[in-house]
């Protein structure tokens, strides 16, 4: 239950029955959050509406509401020229606990079921995968979990990069390789290394460069050896891109993968239909759309060009027909584009024309979620010394290899595989947490120290912190289903804790409020705080048999908040570190 939600209920409930029906009551936490305190300060905008004494009105919704069916859960008392403040007791939460602990999504309803497209990760799939797609990739991914355990219907959308002038380079050295009797599945083993070698020779040898560029016209032109070239590299491209997604347990699978290849025979009949539609301008030779709403600095019109002067199309025209069978063969309800801040101005204009065109309806929201970029500890760009960028597989090779190194220092006793296991765990669980407890917009120091921390914000403080409390159980001899005791809240921590487990259902609204799922990590680590402050505080194997019942499961229920909390960010948690 979203107790914000259900207070602000059961205010308009009273306003209304007080013939206040336009009116509306906002509750919000107040400066105690730990006592259960909320306060319904919106009485002041009613009071205004009705033209009513504000401390008057506030008074007849206090007593209409200790009449009612919560006269024994709430503790109500006027403050100041109006304000109600509301103190949630432990009968109150007692019950709310029971009803979380049985329910096996702790409390969360089911939205009204959308159709959403999440369009993230999207590599080039000329070159592996790099340090730069982890934000879309694992943001994204998130995203699409909340979603879905919300009750929407997520439509997972990766959109690769398969074609281009830079695949021409590509096929060629792959021809040249094959007529020299090499094995292109070894050749391919490290697309970094095929993708730097095809571009030095295209830039040393002008040979080599014009048949580079006669395959991207055979390509274009749908020649079959060179569509067979085209294919055998986009199946290893992909093998490697499905092996980072399993690595790092992304969501992601093969056939999630609509490539911008896949809207090839659109092109033609998309530019059509905007030029039937009067939104075509030649300019320079280029067929563009201008719209007033995208001037430059100077006051010039900004283009979007939706074909080449030779006649070629690039990425704008890929993502209008991309667009346009996102909003009417796949009929979304919102398409939410996961990508680089940077490509605003491209997203915004692709927006604007689909709109104008009639591709997409006014009721369909295609959105732009933005985010910044991974920096150093210098605050630049995160790359290789050379300059390159980092390849994703050699950043989660490089966190396995630091985990098990502290795994190993903090668990000696474990068996070689466990150790492997649980690395594993804690250090992929450790770059994705690094990046989604970040505010999404903002540049962040990617620091290995940090991320890899036991103590602060991290997802290994989380996952030990998960680990303590199932540890609870191990010596008690017992597992939660054998515990049979009601809730009982006495001690101010317990209340503390207890009112931020059931905060979980609005921490999840508010995730997608705005796609940032900082707010859900923030949530989590403030349950493991409270949670050790807690079992700091208040006895759980040496207290009396009742007391202990009660408290073992208030360890219980933190410790499946935070395990499916977790999972929600695609991250694992381990039974023991």
């Amino acid at each position: 239950m979203n107790l914000k939600k259900y207070l602000d209920n059961e205010f308009e409930r009273a306003l209304t029955a007080l013939g206040q029906a336009d009116a509306t009551a906002v509750v919000k936490q107040a400066s105690k959050p730990e006592f259960g305190h909320y306060q319904a300060n919106g009485i002041m905008g009613a009071a205004k509406k009705a033209k009513k004494n504000p401390r008057e009105l506030a008074e007849q919704v206090a007593e209409y509401i200790r009449e009612g069916k919560l006269k024994d859960l709430l503790e109500l008392e006027i403050a100041g020229p109006g304000f109600i403040n509301i103190r949630l007791n432990t009968a109150f939460l007692c019950r709310e606990l029971e009803n979380m602990t049985s329910d096996n999504r702790l409390g969360v309803t089911r939205f009204a079921s959308e159709k959403i497209l999440i369009d993230y990760s999207s590599p080039n799939l000329a070159k592996e995968m790099h340090i730069g797609h982890l934000r879309s990739t694992a943001i994204g991914d998130a995203a699409v979990r909340v979603l879905e355990f919300l009750g929407h219907e997520v439509i997972r959308a990766n959109h690769v990069g398969d074609w281009g002038a830079q695949f021409g380079s590509l096929l060629a050295y792959m021809d040249k390789l094959e007529s020299e009797g090499a094995q292109l599945a070894t050749e391919l083993k490290d697309l970094e290394i095929f993708y730097q070698s095809a571009s030095s020779l295209f830039k040393s040898d002008e040979a080599f460069a014009a048949r580079a560029r006669e395959f991207v016209v055979k390509l274009q032109s749908g020649d079959k050896k060179c569509l067979g070239l085209w294919s055998r590299f986009i199946e290893e491209s992909i093998r490697h891109c499905q092996a980072i997604y399993d690595l790092l347990d992304i969501s992601l699978t093969p056939g999630d993968v609509k490539a911008e290849s896949a809207y090839n025979d659109m092109l033609d009949p998309t530019l059509a239909e905007l030029e039937e539609k009067g939104l075509i301008t030649l300019s320079e030779g280029a067929k563009c759309v201008f719209l007033d709403e995208f001037i430059g600095k100077e006051g010039e019109p900004i283009p979007a060009i939706v074909q080449k002067s030779d006649g070629g199309y690039p990425y704008m025209a890929t993502d209008i027909a991309a667009a346009k069978f996102r909003g009417q063969e796949l009929g979304v309800d919102q398409a939410l584009y996961f990508v680089d801040g940077r490509q605003s101005l491209h997203l915004n204009q692709l927006y604007a024309i689909a709109r104008k065109a009639g591709f997409i309806s006014a009721e369909q929201n295609f959105r732009h979620i933005p985010f910044g970029t991974i920096l150093n500890k210098e605050g630049r760009p995160f790359k290789t010394r050379d300059g390159g960028a980092v390849k994703l597989a050699d950043v989660a090779d490089e966190a396995v290899t630091r985990a098990l190194s502290l795994i190993g220092d903090k668990n000696p006793d474990l068996t070689e595989d466990e150790k492997q296991n649980i690395a594993r765990i804690v250090g992929i669980g450790a770059i994705k947490y690094a990046e989604l407890s970040k505010n999404r917009k903002t540049d962040y120091i990617f620091d290995w120290d940090t991320m890899l921390s036991f103590e602060g914000n991290t997802a290994p403080y989380l996952q030990y912190a998960y680990t303590r409390i199932r540890s609870i159980f191990r010596r008690a001899d017992t597992t939660p289903e054998g515990i049979n005791h009601p809730f009982a809240l006495i001690e101010a921590a317990e209340i503390s804790l207890a009112l931020k487990l059931l905060q979980y259902p609005e921490t999840l609204e508010s995730v997608i409020e705005d796609y940032q799922a900082n707010i859900l990590c923030n949530y989590l680590f403030e349950v493991s705080q409270l949670f050790m402050s807690f079992y700091e505080s208040c006895p759980v194997l040496k207290a009396d048999e009742a007391t202990r019942g009660a408290r073992l499961r208030l360890c219980d229920l933190s410790a499946r908040t935070l395990q499916h909390g977790l999972g929600l960010l695609g991250i694992k948690t381990v039974e023991q570190m």
